[in-house]
């Protein structure tokens, strides 16, 4: 254990530590130049002034949509007068209509969305200031499926384009799930026309290139080795391709080295890392759920630490759950919050996207036990599970007095 005296001493292994955060960007981003191209081609109408398409880019967690947006969006920053103004929105943070739009304003009329105005009032601003000039509103929604009333959004947004005589709104939605836009009315499908991309998982190599290119920023010099770099990206290919995941490792590996005292990171820091970092990109990853995906985990994770009915068919190892009694469970949980629960259909969809994730494992049942069904059982510890989620759903204060 460090004192505090040596924590405020110079680092022997970081140089820059903030280079591995997910949020930094570098001066060149490795292995996307096709859809950072795709992004400026996407975006370069309503950099002219023109009203462009709205773009959705999908992807799983850690394979580089938001930091690519953030690329373009530096670059439109110096791009000298341009019409083009841009709001970047952090949906899990502005996760309805109301609080996007105040943020919009604020972004641009900071003393006009303090003023404590409702929706409508927001509305006829925007569109007014849009049209003193002719301008191109862009607004980047990040994690947009958090957002609760997304369907009254993408409606609103929309629906400016209609009211505007001169200017325009251009929407671009960053989700981890293609099948998002399946949840929104019918009507506020038919008001979108976009162009949609998809950001394929990194492969072991091109996650070996970023984090070598961060490394070099980031330690100091001989600090890190070839070998663990490579034991890195391997490890974070197998789990999804995820960069992120990639960059976690590595951060927590030189923690470690700087706690053991070491002058480099050995293989064992790296192995140690990897426990630690998956899981907790789990848990960011949980956070970053849309509400009823979350609901459904939360159901499991609940019945997982009851034991589940099909605890007894196995050896007691495992906890393995019927689909049926989850989906009960969720209904009911959802009711309790006074939250319309889905059908089975979304139902099926969303223990799809979660076994997807990594987060649980959904299988056939055998012949003769209810017929035939779905068995699926929780990967990662339900009480950490639990915890998360209890604090996204509930929020800290609600925690003790939630069923469990």
């Amino acid at each position: 254990m460090q004192t505090l005296n040596e924590m405020l001493e110079e680092s022997k292994i970081f140089a820059k530590r903030e280079a591995l955060s997910p949020h930094f960007i570098p001066k060149r981003l490795i292995s996307r130049e096709k859809e950072i191209f795709n992004i400026e081609k996407a975006l370069a109408s309503s950099l002219k002034g023109e009203r462009g398409r709205n773009l959705f880019i999908y992807g799983k967690t850690g394979t580089g949509k938001t930091i690519c947006t953030r690329y373009v969006l530096d670059e439109i920053k110096a791009i000298p007068n341009t019409r083009a103004k841009i709001s970047y929105i952090n949906c899990k943070v502005y996760n309805s209509r109301y609080r996007v739009l105040n943020k919009v304003v604020g972004d641009h009329m900071p003393s006009y969305s303090k003023r404590g105005y409702g929706t409508v009032d927001l509305y006829e601003k925007l569109t007014s200031w849009i049209e003193e000039d002719g301008k191109i509103l862009v607004v980047i929604l990040d994690e947009i499926d958090g957002v609760k009333d997304l369907d009254d959004l993408i409606y609103t947004l929309t629906r400016m384009n209609s009211d505007i005589r001169n200017g325009g709104v251009t929407t671009v939605g960053i989700s981890n799930r293609v099948s998002f836009k399946e949840a929104l009315d019918p009507r506020s499908l038919s008001t979108l026309y976009e162009t949609e991309m998809v950001f394929p998982p990194y492969y072991a190599t091109d996650i070996y290139a970023i984090i070598k290119d961060r490394a070099d920023e980031a330690f100091k010099s001989s600090v890190v080795g070839d070998d663990i770099l490579h034991f890195i990206a391997a490890s974070s290919a197998r789990e999804g391709g995820d960069a992120r995941l990639a960059l976690k490792i590595l951060s927590k590996s030189g923690e470690i080295a700087e706690e053991s005292a070491s002058a480099k990171i050995t293989m064992a820091h790296a192995e140690a890392a990897s426990k630690t970092a998956d899981n907790e990109i789990v848990y960011d990853l949980i956070s970053t759920l849309p509400m009823h995906h979350q609901l459904v985990l939360y159901s499991i994770t609940i019945l997982t630490k009851s034991g589940g009915s099909y605890r007894k068919l196995t050896d007691g190892n495992d906890v393995y759950l019927f689909s049926g009694e989850v989906y009960s469970r969720y209904k009911s949980i959802s009711e309790g919050m006074n939250k319309e629960p889905k059908s089975e259909r979304w139902y099926r969809k969303y223990i799809s996207e979660l076994a997807m994730e990594g987060l649980i494992v959904s299988l056939e049942s055998s012949k003769g036990i209810r017929g035939h069904t779905k068995l699926i059982k929780l990967m990662y510890p339900a009480d950490k599970i639990k915890e998360v989620l209890e604090h996204e759903l509930f929020g800290r204060d609600e925690q003790q007095t939630k069923q469990g």
